[in-house]
Parts: C-alpha cells; sequence; structure tokens
C-alpha cells in the first residue's frame, strides 16, 4: 500500500514509520505544521510543533530512507481545535483537545488530503489496535490512547494503521536506538500541546478575559467571586479562592458550573457521583447504530473514570446507565463504551457528555436531561 506517516518528531511515530517501511508498503513522512508560531511551542517536554520537532521528523524520515514533507495546517487547527477548546470552557465545558485533532485534523484533513493525493492509509504513532477495523487498546495500558481514536468513525479507522499498539513503550524505545533513530530517548510531550507553559488558566484568561461570576454552596450562599467559569471543571477541589474548607471541615468541590450566570457551585465529595451519563453526538465504530441496549464497560475521562454500565443509542447521541458511581464526569469530556476482550477491550462508540444525573434509580433512556454537572 501507499501510506502516508503522520511523523510529530517523537518516537513513537517515527517507529510506527519505521514499522510501516519494513512490512513493505510506499511510506511518504509528512510533519503537521500545527502553528503560526512554531518556535514558540515546545518547553522540555510540555508542548509540540516546534521547529525541534520537524527537524526531528525530518532526521528519522531521513533514517528510513522515506520522502518527507512539511504540511501547514495552523489554521485549520486553530479553527478546529484551539478554537473549538476555548468556546467549550466559556460554555462551562471541560474539553479534550487531544480527541478533537484526531477526529478534525489527523484523521479528516490530514486523511482527506492523503486520499486525495492517491494514498491508502494514515499511519501514527498512536497506542492502539485496530485490526480488521475492530479499534482496541493498546497492550501497553499506561499508554493505552483508544479514548481519544474512538471518535473515528468506520471510514476513517478504514484508512488507518497504528503499528505501535501491540508493544510496551520502553520496547518502542530500544526499537528507535536499534535502528538509529535519534529521537530514541526524547521525552514524550505532556499537557496540552499548544499551552507549553502548563498554565491552562492563564492561556483561557487572555483568550476569554474576565466574566465575573459568584461561587456558591448547596444554600445558595455567596462564598466568593471568581473571573470566570472557564477557570474551572467538575470535581476540582484546589485553586478555588476559597477562604477555607466547609463549616464541618470538609473540603469542597466544584460540583456545577452554570455558563450562562457565571454560577459555580461547589459541594462535598458525595456530591460528585453520578449514576447516569447523557451524551450527544455518537459515533458508532461499526458504522452502525446499535439497536437494543447493551452491556459494557464505559471511561470517561483520558486517564481513569472506568465503570460497568448499560448504554442505549439515543437520537443521535447515547445514555449510559452506570452499575456503580463515577465521579468527576464532565460536559464536553468523551464517554466512551468498550467490550471486554482478552485480545485488547474493543472500542464500540463514543459520544460527547452533554448532562449526568446522580440518582441511583430505573427509567427510560428518555427521562435524563442535560445538567450543569
Amino acid at each position: 500500500m501507499r501510506v502516508l506517516a503522520a511523523m510529530s518528531g517523537g518516537v513513537d511515530s517515527a517507529v510506527a514509520a519505521a514499522r510501516a517501511v519494513e512490512a513493505g508498503h510506499e511510506v511518504v513522512g509528512v510533519h503537521l505544521a500545527l502553528s503560526a508560531n512554531p518556535g514558540t511551542l515546545r518547553t522540555g517536554s510540555r508542548g509540540c510543533c516546534s521547529k525541534e520537532d520537524a527537524g526531528d521528523a525530518r532526521r528519522a524520515a531521513d533514517v528510513l530512507g522515506i520522502p518527507f514533507y512539511v504540511w501547514d495546517f495552523a489554521d485549520r487547527f486553530k479553527e478546529d481545535v484551539i478554537d473549538d477548546f476555548v468556546a467549550a470552557y466559556a460554555a462551562g465545558e471541560t474539553p479534550n483537545p487531544c480527541l478533537r485533532c484526531n477526529e478534525k485534523i489527523k484523521f479528516s484533513a490530514l486523511a482527506d488530503r492523503a486520499v486525495a493525493l492517491g494514498f491508502d492509509a494514515v499511519v501514527t504513532g498512536h497506542y492502539a489496535q485496530l485490526n480488521d477495523g475492530v479499534l482496541r487498546r493498546a497492550v501497553d495500558a499506561d499508554k493505552d490512547q483508544s479514548y481519544v481514536l474512538a471518535v473515528l468513525t468506520a471510514d476513517q479507522l478504514s484508512r488507518a494503521m497504528f503499528p505501535v499498539g501491540d508493544t510496551p513503550k520502553p520496547r518502542i524505545r530500544d526499537e528507535a536506538a536499534e535502528r538509529g533513530l535519534a529521537v530514541a530517548n526524547k521525552p514524550d510531550s505532556h499537557d496540552i500541546c499548544f499551552i507549553p507553559s502548563g498554565d491552562t488558566r492563564a492561556f483561557l484568561g487572555a483568550s476569554i478575559g474576565v466574566r465575573p461570576g459568584a461561587i456558591v454552596d448547596n444554600d445558595g450562599n455567596k462564598l466568593a467571586d471568581h473571573e470566570g467559569v472557564h477557570g474551572f471543571t467538575i470535581g476540582q477541589r484546589k485553586g478555588l479562592g476559597l477562604p477555607g474548607p466547609a463549616a464541618d471541615g470538609r473540603p469542597r468541590y466544584v460540583t456545577g458550573i452554570d455558563p450562562d450566570s457565571g454560577t459555580v457551585h461547589v459541594g462535598p465529595a458525595e456530591d460528585l457521583d453520578v449514576w447516569t451519563v447523557s451524551a450527544d453526538r455518537a459515533v458508532w465504530t461499526s458504522g452502525e447504530v446499535p439497536t437494543e441496549p447493551f452491556d459494557c464497560v464505559v471511561q470517561v475521562r483520558a486517564h481513569g473514570g472506568m465503570a460497568p454500565a448499560t448504554v442505549a443509542a439515543v437520537d443521535g447521541g447515547l445514555i449510559a446507565r452506570l452499575h456503580e458511581p463515577l465521579t468527576g464526569v464532565a460536559r464536553g469530556q468523551a464517554v466512551v463504551a468498550y467490550r471486554p476482550d482478552p485480545a485488547g477491550d474493543q472500542v464500540i462508540g463514543s459520544a460527547t457528555i452533554s448532562g449526568t444525573e446522580q440518582a441511583s434509580v430505573a427509567g427510560t433512556a428518555d427521562s435524563v436531561q442535560p445538567s450543569a454537572r
């Protein structure tokens, strides 16, 4: 096959490209320039898409003996990922920009261009397994990225390749060294790539500005003022700007965000327990919408937040009724349904969380309403 290898400048994408070459594919490497100011987006292990990364990707391509290009996707990235991220926080949500980047950039904009140029598939260094169109968790559970790939449609998955998902990360580094790739010991990127400082609140503040509101307790008592709901997320405990804990000495957590009034609700830990999750914009990796409710395991954030559940497809979205409660479930994140499998848990589908319910009661799927939680 003729395949396009997306090369970020890191060790994973370099080894993925190397494995594609070794498998006999005709491989062309491409680095995505996602920043209008690439010199500003790397500080050690933070950030990405810098001139350093582009140079590392080019050197890896030279070692592999494959053609290499840099494609400018900065405008598309700003519109579909950065602007979406800012708008979601302004609306009181907690988005996942890596998930949106996969959906809108790497497996939409990039894949569309690749197909138009005659390529059969896009190769990336994501840690996930893909066999006969079935997306599964990676062998390395600590590095698994199937959660942020669960937004891909069956058509997008049919044009994707994840060559490193069957190998633990330490072995990938060893393999890179054996192949003479200089990125073998390059640190992994952390946090949000377009916020190299790691200070998300400051980044959002500069983008959104001051939108004052109040922090209130369960009785409606005003506890403090704040400069914008973008500075908070469900389950947050630190950095609330409160004078102290509750009267009973227990810590307070963010339990609800109302972007219209600018109100942030705080309460005890038990107020975070969620038993039902409603979500919209569902994507089913098989391409077929389930006609009956099914039992599975759901994950509600990129790292952790898993519980057994019964899921039903409803009006373009889904309802997940949890068999045990989860905490810190935030609107804007994805809920991903997995079918347990010895070969690697299979991704059934995903949707964007729009609301939650605390009550553990039986009811129909239509009974769940969006909430500010």
